[in-house]
């Protein structure tokens, strides 16, 4: 199959694209010389920074409220049936019913181990199945496999919804403790029961973990001197990639690109602004931000962006995400370039996420939203496309993919109309 098929089966899933852990993908931050604070991220994560100092104790002045959670600590411990019980995990879950009362689904506790994996992922690789997830749903759900990963050959598919893991039930398992289990040594193997829609029985599949690295770009000419560009993340390693992939294409006589956000989860915050700039001139606003204490925070793009000039067209779908969405907001508003797909996912939110003392996890908190250069917010609502096109099930089967179809289409357009 060629790239850009493969590209289609990696973009047809209509459903939420969160990046995870499992996934390969950017649950934790990623540190970054530049004048944007280091520790934000739109895809739910951020880079780590110091946590507050605290006392040691409960503070007089919060005696009285924290009486009751002393009071039921106590009652465990002296009522409850099994014993002992683990002080650690009572702590942990303490601190995740806190998060959680806030229903913020971007606010949550992350444990030592979760925390430990997350930051294995800022090399930009991890030992797992290799695939991008969903964990928001009553099951963990398959996304896409990556390409060439163990979870492409061993035959999951996008829509796929991993109902028991090495024949244990996860009905009722959060999210995050799903991938924890699929996540493992490379090597080692994983058997995973899948409901998949159509099929009247569940599938089984033996997967073998391996060595993953993820994918940040990739770029190939197509016909009629078009460019192709997918970006899959944003990492750090998203820029530099780009800038290769841009001058590659444009040392090749590309006379347009199609820049390809479709299932792109988000990232970094830098990354975001560092890749808007390669298509905007020095100076547009990308994003704004608004803090919970009224701050409101402007980010321009940056001098010396290569494809400034050029005609583009950017693909969008349900599982275009946070800073993906702030690069495609961006495009459409200053009216770089049109966006072609379906409406994206809609996070319009910032997170930091800072470890705790002592190793004890991290805290993942949502500290701003942000808004499209023409002060519109997407939270919740996504980005409409200026030319909608759905990929359906018969596009799938026969290898279509309409939505890069209609983008070389009106890029062509555009560049006979230069």
């Amino acid at each position: 199959m060629n790239k850009t098929l493969r590209y289609l089966l990696i973009g047809v899933f209509a459903g939420v694209l969160l990046i995870s852990i499992f996934s390969g993908g950017f649950a934790a931050g990623y540190l970054m010389q530049t004048t944007l604070p280091a520790a934000e991220l739109l895809s739910g994560s951020a880079a780590p920074t110091p946590a507050p100092e605290m006392e040691a104790a409960t503070p007089d002045e919060l005696d009285v409220l924290f009486t009751p959670f002393w009071e039921a600590w106590q009652i465990i411990h002296d009522s409850y049936v099994d014993q002992p019980v683990d002080d650690l995990k009572l702590m942990q879950g303490a601190i995740s019913g806190m998060l959680n009362s806030l229903g913020d689904q971007h606010t949550s506790y992350m444990d030592p181990h979760e925390f430990q994996q997350a930051n294995s992922s800022i090399e930009g690789s991890y030992d797992g199945i290799g695939a991008w997830v969903d964990s928001t749903g009553d099951y963990l759900a398959i996304v896409s496999p990556m390409p060439g990963s163990p979870a492409e050959e061993a035959g999951l598919k996008p829509g796929d919804l991993v109902i028991a893991i090495d024949g244990e039930d996860m009905t009722g398992i959060d999210g995050d403790l799903v991938i924890r289990k699929v996540l493992g040594p490379a090597g080692t193997t994983v058997e995973l029961t899948v409901h998949r829609e159509g099929e009247a029985e569940p599938l089984i599949f033996e997967v073998t973990r391996a060595h993953i690295v993820v994918p940040s770009v990739e770029g190939e000419m197509l016909e009629d001197q078009i460019g192709y560009i997918h970006i899959y993340t944003f990492s750090t390693n998203t820029t530099p990639e780009l800038r290769t992939a841009i001058q590659d294409l444009l040392d090749e006589g590309a006379q347009g690109l199609v820049v390809d956000f479709r299932n792109n989860g988000g990232g970094l915050l830098i990354t975001a602004i560092q890749v808007a700039s390669e298509f905007l001139p020095e100076g547009e606003v990308v994003l704004y931000e608004n803090y919970g204490d009224g701050t409101l925070d402007t980010h321009k793009s940056i001098a010396g962006g290569l494809a400034t000039e050029i005609p583009i067209i950017v693909l969008i779908n349900e599982g275009s995400a946070s800073a993906s969405e702030v690069v495609a907001g961006a495009l459409q508003d200053l009216e770089r370039g049109e966006l072609v797909g379906m409406t994206s996912y809609g996070k319009g939110s910032v997170q930091n996420w800072i470890p705790l003392n002592d190793d004890q996890g991290a805290v993942r908190v949502t500290i701003a939203k942000w808004m499209t250069p023409n002060d519109r917010t997407i939270h919740e609502i996504g980005l409409t496309p200026d030319v909608e096109v759905e990929i359906t099930d018969a596009d799938i089967e026969a290898e279509r993919d309409t939505q890069l179809d209609k983008a070389i289409e009106l890029l062509l357009e555009k560049i006979g109309a230069e």
